[in-house]
Formats: C-alpha cells, sequence, structure tokens
C-alpha cells in the first residue's frame, strides 16, 4: 500500500494489534492491551480473544509473529520496514502463547505501540499462510469482506456478519468508485453519486461546505514538504546562508497557497503541533528581510543563488519559494525532474532527493516525531538529505525514544526543536491538514482524519 485509496482499501478488511484514532491517540484493536518492560526495550501485547479471519482461521499470535517477520525480511521491501529501522530487527518478534506476542527491541523505544498501530499502515495483521496477491484472496479480521475488486472501476464490499465487534459494522456494504482525476471524484459527490471520499482535496472541497448537506470535516496533520538544504556544501555549509533562507519565506501565504489554509504554520523544526509534547514558547519564524541581509552579510555571501529541485506534485511551492525569495535578493532556479528520476537512483550515493544541494521532499504525516526525526536529521540516519550531524540532537533523540514520563519526553523535544530551529537542515514553512467531505443528510459518523484513514466501523446511515 503507497497511496490513500489503497490504504483505505485494505483497511476495510484488515486491521492492526491498535488504531489510531483522528486525536493520533491509541486505541486497541486486535490487541487488548500492551506493557513494557526493562526500561521499553521489550514490549508485551496480550491479544483479544475470539478473533477469526474470515475463513474462519483463528487469529492468534502465530498470524502476528508471521505477519512481522514478513514486514522485517529485507527481501519484502516492505514500507513498513522503515518505521523499524535500528528499533526492532529480524528475529525480534516471538509468540510465547496463542494469546501473546513479545517483541524485543534493539533500544528502548517507549512509543513503540505507535509502530505496530496504524500509523504504520502497512502493519496489517494477516493469516501467517499469507502469499500475496490480495485483491484475489482478501482474507483479514476486518468489519468488511472484498465482493469483487475491478482496478478500472472499483470495489465493493460486504459486512463481515462474523466480526468480533457486536453491533458492528453498522453498514451493510461499501461500494467504491474509481474516477480518473480529482475533478471527476468532485462531481460525483456534488451529484450525489457517492457519499464520501477517501481523499478529499481541500481547495476544491472547501467551497462547498454547507451547500446541499456536505460537510467538510477538517483534521490537523503530522506531514510536511521539507525544504532540505545540504549542510556539508556551500552556500549552505553556513549556518546564516540557511536561516536567511528561512527568513525569506512569508510562511502564512504559503499555508494559504499551498496548503489551502488546511494545516498550520511551521517553525522549522519536525515536531509538529498535532505531536503529543510538541514544544511551545518558540519564537514564530516570520519573513523579515533586513534578516535576510543581516545574516547574509555576516556569512560573507553579499548576493546569493541556488539551484532548488523538486518533482511534479511540489512544483507550485517550488514556484512560491522561488517568487517569495527573489522579493528578498535570493536568486532560485528550479530544477524540477519527475518522480522516478527525482526517487531514482542509487540511494546511498546520487537519488536526487537525498544529494542534491536544496530540494522539496513531501513526507506523509507520521504517528510520533521520532518516524520523522531518526531518518531525517540524526547523523547517518538513512534519509538524511541535509546530511546534518550534531551529536547533542543524536543524545537528545535517542533520550526522547527512551524517556519514561512525558515530562521527560518534553524536555528532550525542547532541546530538538531548538537545535533544528537554529540550525536549519530543514526548513518547514507549514504542517499539512487533512479534510474530509461527505453528504450529512444520508450518514454520519464520518470524521477527517491526520492520515487520511477512514473508520467505517463506526459509520451509519442517518
Amino acid at each position: 500500500m503507497y497511496d490513500g485509496s489503497s490504504i483505505a482499501l485494505v483497511q476495510l478488511v484488515a486491521e492492526y494489534l491498535v488504531w489510531l484514532d483522528e486525536d493520533l491517540r491509541l486505541q486497541p484493536q486486535l490487541a487488548e492491551s500492551w506493557t513494557a518492560e526493562d526500561g521499553g526495550k521489550r514490549w508485551t501485547f496480550t491479544l483479544r480473544r475470539g478473533v477469526r479471519f474470515t475463513d474462519g482461521t483463528p487469529m492468534d499470535s502465530s498470524a502476528v509473529k508471521a505477519s512481522f517477520d514478513r514486514l522485517l525480511d529485507p527481501a519484502s521491501k516492505s514500507a513498513a520496514a522503515s518505521a523499524f529501522a535500528t528499533i526492532l530487527g529480524p528475529g525480534g518478534v516471538s509468540a510465547p502463547d496463542a494469546s501473546t506476542v513479545t517483541f524485543t527491541l534493539q533500544r528502548p523505544f517507549t512509543e513503540f505501540p505507535y509502530l505496530v498501530s496504524a500509523g504504520n499502515f502497512n502493519a496489517v495483521i494477516l493469516k501467517a499462510d499469507y502469499a500475496g496477491d490480495f485483491t484475489r484472496s482478501a482474507i483479514g479480521t476486518g468489519p468488511f469482506t472484498l465482493t469483487s475488486y475491478d482496478p478500472s472501476a472499483g470495489a465493493s464490499f460486504a459486512r463481515n456478519t462474523g466480526y468480533w465487534q457486536p453491533g458492528k459494522p453498522y453498514l451493510d456494504a461499501v461500494d467504491v468508485h474509481f474516477y480518473p482525476d480529482d475533478q471527476a471524484d468532485l462531481i460525483a459527490l456534488q451529484g450525489d453519486q457517492i457519499d464520501t471520499q477517501f481523499l478529499s482535496v481541500a481547495s476544491l472541497v472547501t467551497p462547498l461546505a454547507g451547500s446541499a448537506g456536505i460537510v467538510v470535516d477538517k483534521a490537523i496533520g503530522t506531514g510536511l514538504t521539507a525544504f532540505t538544504l545540504r549542510t556539508d556544501r556551500p552556500p549552505f555549509d553556513r549556518k546564516e546562508v540557511r536561516q536567511a533562507l528561512a527568513y525569506g519565506l512569508n510562511r502564512p501565504d504559503v499555508l494559504t497557497s499551498i496548503g489551502s489554509g488546511v494545516g498550520v504554520l511551521g517553525n522549522d523544526h519536525l515536531l509538529a503541533p498535532a505531536f503529543r509534547g510538541a514544544p511551545t514558547g518558540l519564537q514564530q519564524r516570520a519573513q523579515d528581510r533586513a534578516k535576510v541581509a543581516e545574516l547574509l552579510a555576516a556569512a560573507g555571501v553579499p548576493t546569493l543563488s541556488f539551484t532548488l529541485t523538486f518533482d511534479p506534485p511540489s512544483r507550485d511551492y517550488a514556484v512560491t519559494i522561488q517568487n517569495q525569495l527573489q522579493q528578498v535578493g535570493i536568486t532560485v532556479e528550479l530544477d524540477q525532474r519527475t518522480s522516478s528520476d527525482f526517487y531514482g537512483g542509487n540511494q546511498t550515493t546520487d537519488t536526487p532527493w537525498l544529494f542534491t544541494t536544496a530540494n522539496l521532499v513531501a513526507w506523509a504525516g507520521r504517528a510520533v516525531p521520532s518516524q520523522l526525526i531518526t531518518p531525517m536529521v540524526t547523523s547517518g540516519g538513512v534519509w538524511n538529505g541535509s546530511k546534518y550531524a550534531n551529536p547533542a540532537l543524536d543524545r537528545a533523540a535517542a533520550a526522547y525514544d527512551a524517556a519514561s514520563t512525558d515530562q521527560e519526553r518534553a524536555a528532550q523535544a525542547q532541546i530538538i526543536a531548538e537545535a533544528l530551529r537554529e540550525d536549519v537542515p530543514v526548513i518547514v514553512s507549514y504542517w499539512s491538514g487533512t479534510v474530509r467531505a461527505f453528504n450529512s443528510a444520508t450518514f454520519a459518523g464520518i470524521r477527517a482524519h491526520p492520515s487520511s484513514y477512514v473508520d467505517f466501523r463506526s459509520v451509519s446511515r442517518v
């Protein structure tokens, strides 16, 4: 699953140990409870009893272990594996008995339940003998069963009459229609051909709110487009030059024009306001032309020009950056690549998204800040495109992961945020929000979700 629509389809059929609600809170799903030992290095999950897959097979610890063993196998190349990097490796999952699963981590990680939740969207629990081709044999524990699938038209789902949660789902069926583009999807919503959307585009649906019974629900998210600067090569090897760029942007205008006004301003660190324990008290960075000139002069760079590399989805943002920085005397040349080129090449030596001097990378929302901080800005991070290295930040990131109290975690979050805001390896102009449009005259229980999920267990007809 690499896109929101495929995730939504699978989540109708398959479930997680832990669900992640629209406020990024953990909710028991296939696991009833979990406990930590050894300072957050060993986690034991107690499974819900009596749950069966739709073919009648019991959902037990062997299925859970097999599901995670598949994800952790390097040969699978699963997108979920990146969330476990340096935390959980092959062989780290055991099943002491039929209703217990133990995860032995490589290092303490006190927010580990988020990594086996819907926040790590590929971590659904499938049968132990699952061999692939989900659309031909979609067997899960979820509220619905897949009855038909046509990649060019849509999919149909029927109520799972043996679902473990009494009385749910409320719906007898769900029919999903595929459309060639966002505009066609919008017309279908306006014409009552569909009741809601998996992925609503804020700029398209927001003007419809309140018309013909259409409601547009909003959620604060944790996704971002990172404006990444190589700290190990000119001109961005000088901190003052990176700070100058940060002061050159008009963030409210970026949020309005690129984020459609849905989201919150960023402040050049990776702890979104939606994250628990996000730092407070840091002055919001704003556009300051005098500060730009002062910083560039201090760096001995009276005139600045650079090339910004990106792929098509980030084009509007790149043009906005170009225009805003031109207003403060900085010249930006735009280098648009195809997505396959931008993310292609050798991932350890020359892929553009990790090795160009400055670039824009869209990051989907994460459940916990470590999923952004560890790969993106720690020394040697697997996706450290800025080549930033700060031992103090590395120590704080490790301490954050090992923190046993919210107070400890907040203290380390403050250190991380201050370091990133000062050093600016990554400019974060805004954190994206999500919206979901639906027809309130026909259905209730539909909400926007930071990760664009839909919990169809609670959707009901009005």
